[in-house]
């Protein structure tokens, strides 16, 4: 069986979550997908690839299983992120599109989901929660910075395209301003790209829970449309190098300044 977590140990202050570009669906738990399903189109393609390499010393903690096995960024008590908006649950019962996954009768019941929070999602956390401690003693300070993306056009989710940067912190309230700033300041002025603050995507689960900067925690969620690094938003969801280059000098950017940032803001 493929293990649920990898873990690359790194000794700089910023730790890069991956909850969404695992691909495992167990055997037994493929079996109940619908062909829908099995198409896993709801994966935050290349995600990991896009961020290799980038910081050296980054520690990173990534989710091997499939957010249909069940969601690493959904509150485990299974309450809605965005309520009152349409969004996917700890374990989906549809894709992005609102189109059943699960064939007829096999969508996945409390024990289900019972027996995948223990095996996948505390697992995934508590690997990920040990790496935010562990750099918090070494350096005084963690940044936990979310890497995440989605097609930019979900009529589901949410209206018209999405933009290319989306920076989520919960409203400012998951890590202190300077963070938040030195993202903007990058996608701000990155040529050919638009960005919001805190609009569709305020942070998931991951960055509600984890970024309490009074604690020396910080957190923050940047949501890529997947237009700025694929080929096209569907499958076989093939991996552009050219698109993919141009937007890696980006996010270097932003990673390099926030680790600036918190080696300042340690003194």
């Amino acid at each position: 069986m493929t293990d649920p977590v990898t873990v690359t140990r790194g000794s700089s202050p910023v730790v890069l979550g991956f909850p969404h570009t695992g691909t495992f669906v167990p055997p037994e738990i493929e079996a109940r997908l619908n062909e829908n399903g099995r198409l896993l189109a709801d994966t935050d393609w290349h995600v990991d690839r896009l961020y290799d390499g980038l910081l050296d010393g980054a520690t990173m903690v990534k989710a091997n299983f499939h957010r249909y096995v069940i969601d690493a960024n959904r509150d485990p008590a299974g309450v809605s992120l965005y309520p009152g908006q349409n969004t996917t649950g700890l374990v989906p019962e549809t894709d992005f599109d609102g189109v059943a996954i699960w064939k007829d009768g096999e969508a996945p019941d409390e024990a289900d989901i019972a027996e995948r929070l223990e095996a996948f999602h505390r697992t995934y956390h508590a690997a990920l929660a040990a790496e935010l401690e562990r750099v918090r003693q070494e350096h005084g300070i963690a940044i936990l910075y979310d890497c995440h993306s989605i097609r930019s056009h979900i009529p589901f989710l949410f209206e018209g395209k999405l933009p290319d940067f989306n920076i989520g912190t919960n409203l400012g309230v998951t890590c202190a301003s300077e963070f938040e700033a030195a993202v903007l300041g990058v996608v701000s002025l990155a040529d050919g790209y638009d960005h919001a603050v805190n609009g569709r995507f305020k942070g998931g689960w991951t960055t509600r829970h984890y970024g309490k900067p009074e604690t020396g925690i910080h957190a923050i969620q940047m949501e890529l449309a997947q237009s700025t690094h694929l080929t096209t938003e569907a499958p076989p969801f093939a991996y552009d190098e050219a698109k993919a280059e141009k937007l890696r000098r980006h996010l270097q950017d932003i990673l390099e300044r926030i680790e600036r940032l918190s080696f300042s803001a340690r003194m």
